[in-house]
């Protein structure tokens, strides 16, 4: 029985579920894991975590397609770079197939959570490993906390998306040869500043350069950059030190098999931003988020597809995939994986 929330008017928030789920790791092995009713996580003052940060996570959906099933969106992907991530970090890696499952177990514990279809609201899945036994000297810990937890959450976006403001920031997201292409908490903590400073100068996000040069584009605090060229391409950037997002190779697909579009992966010169028809950042809470200004230090570099609405590829693109997540338009095999 569906819980009784107003799906329609959720925001983007934490909402406490009824379940979650929980594996240790001591003496170099996983434990078997386990759902618990407890929200509360107890760990050493002196944990991994705490003193040094040791701390990856992920970020996936659960919802209801229009035939009433419960699925969510390619979630091996999700363990493949949780597996990238933690080895990164020196964490052990939580097996790829039990990641899997254990998503699976969570969702179906909280199945009264899973918006209906048509809400616009989804059940949002944060997979997140930590460090938890005392480390005081600069090291990897030697136990390890794997949790799942869901919570509902509404479109990232309220009324729609609308084209956003972005800035090129002073700021780097992360180091040549760092951290920038896992997902580890570190990366997060280094954009808040940026992303508050470029809220309170009334833009929505930072378009982060390469660090090395500060010549290319990379990605935003948390999302990849699509572009569409003025003769129809799809392109995308290329880098070491950019997330791969799910959702952006998703749409590298889409765009080729589904729109018949010429896709290019590969390093793009800010300098070419000017030659775009239109721009979107793309991930898993809104899927396509379009762009309409980006603002260099005064100078305004504006899409002519995209300015007052989403541009009409860009609109194609999210149309084609939200229609492969919810069952309206087959999808490519295996990318969906039924809970119910």
């Amino acid at each position: 029985m569906s819980k009784q929330i107003d799906w329609s008017n959720l925001g983007f928030g934490y909402i406490q579920t009824e379940q979650r789920y929980v594996s240790n790791y001591k003496d170099g092995a996983w434990d078997e894991g386990t759902l618990t009713s407890d929200a509360t996580v107890t760990i050493s003052e002196c944990a991994g975590v705490l003193q040094y940060a040791q701390t990856c996570f992920e970020g996936l959906k659960a919802y209801t397609t229009e035939d009433g099933h419960v699925v969510c969106f390619r979630p091996d992907l999700n363990a493949q770079r949780m597996s990238d991530s933690c080895k990164r970090l020196e964490m052990p890696v939580f097996p790829e197939d039990r990641f899997v499952e254990a998503v699976v177990k969570t969702v179906e514990a909280n199945i009264d959570y899973v918006p209906p279809y048509g809400s616009g609201a989804t059940l949002y899945i944060r997979p997140y490993m930590f460090g938890s036994n005392p480390v005081i000297g600069v090291k990897p810990a030697d136990e390890y906390q794997f949790r799942i937890f869901v919570t509902p959450v509404g479109p990232y976006f309220k009324g729609g998306a609308k084209p956003i403001t972005i800035r090129v920031s002073d700021f780097d997201r992360a180091a040549p040869h760092g951290t920038g292409h896992i997902k580890a908490g570190l990366n997060y903590a280094m954009s808040l500043h940026a992303i508050v400073d470029a809220h309170e100068q009334g833009y929505s996000e930072n378009m982060y350069l390469d660090p090395a040069t500060r010549t290319k584009v990379e990605e935003t605090g948390g999302a990849n950059f699509i572009f569409i060229t003025k003769d129809g391409k799809f392109v995308t950037p290329k880098s070491d030190s950019i997330l791969p997002s799910i959702t952006r190779r998703s749409l590298m697909v889409v765009a080729e098999k589904y729109l018949g579009l010429e896709v290019e992966h590969r390093e793009v010169a800010f300098a070419e931003l000017e030659n775009f028809a239109e721009c979107g950042l793309c991930g898993t809470a809104a899927v396509i988020s379009p762009v309409g200004k980006i603002v260099d230090h005064g100078k305004e570099i504006c899409f002519p597809s995209g300015m007052e609405e989403m541009g009409p590829v860009t609109k194609k693109l999210y149309d084609t995939l939200t229609g492969i997540q919810m069952g309206r338009i087959e999808a490519p095999e295996g990318w969906i994986k039924t809970i119910r």
